[in-house]
């Protein structure tokens, strides 16, 4: 690179992306004008708040959920964080069992096993074929009346394999599991409507694909 970026070329965009210029533009009253906290009940605030509640509104069509369901965070390591413990430890007067892939993001898998070594959960760790991909009879297989939770990644960050979401979607709820897919390498390339994948829960990161980090 030397010490300027004229002959530079970043193409790494599965790592991160560029802020794109229109999402720049839309984001700077924000920076600007309508500072203020969502939460203060002042004239800033409530103008910050109601920006906040349209970019839900905005969020939510797009994947097909409800607005109350949108939850956002600093990022996808977080989402994942929070959708694993919040689901686990609500569930825990039901179960102790999660199942999750043995390809997820460390941010998926290192979580897991936070939970059983803090809070005495029970993880499998599903097995992959020489592509990458979960068997969903293994899934199924791995179910016990115990199991609180399944997570599955949308695609693999590492290889691009995707996983077939529907298929496992519906087997846990024909067994009434809650579903996570951390979806964050798959934003921006392919259907990530909820109501179409079936998922309870879903992960996204606005910076794969241009948006800002954090």
């Amino acid at each position: 690179m030397g010490g300027g970026r004229s002959n530079f070329v970043y193409m790494d965009h599965a790592a991160t992306t560029p802020v794109a210029p229109e999402v720049l533009e839309a984001m700077q009253p924000y920076f600007r004008e309508v500072y203020g906290n969502p939460s203060s009940l002042h004239r800033q605030g409530r103008e910050a708040l109601a920006a906040l509640d349209e970019a839900r509104r905005t969020v939510a069509e797009v994947l097909g959920a409800a607005e109350d369901e949108i939850v956002f965070t600093s990022g996808g390591s977080e989402s994942d964080n929070l959708a694993l413990r919040g689901v686990a430890l609500a569930s825990r007067e039901r179960g102790d069992h999660i199942i999750v892939s043995a390809v997820e993001h460390e941010a998926v898998l290192r979580t897991a096993h936070q939970l059983a070594d803090v809070f005495g959960f029970r993880v499998t760790e599903l097995p992959v074929d020489r592509y990458g991909r979960v068997d969903p009879a293994d899934v199924e297989a791995a179910i016990t009346e115990g199991t609180v939770l399944i997570s599955v990644m949308t695609a693999n960050n590492e290889v691009g394999t995707l996983q077939p979401i529907p298929e496992i979607a519906a087997i846990a709820r024909r067994y009434g599991i809650p579903f996570h897919t951390d979806a964050v390498q798959a934003a921006g390339v392919l259907d990530l409507r909820v109501d179409r994948l079936g998922v309870d829960l879903l992960t996204l990161s606005a910076h794969k694909f241009y948006g800002p980090k954090g």
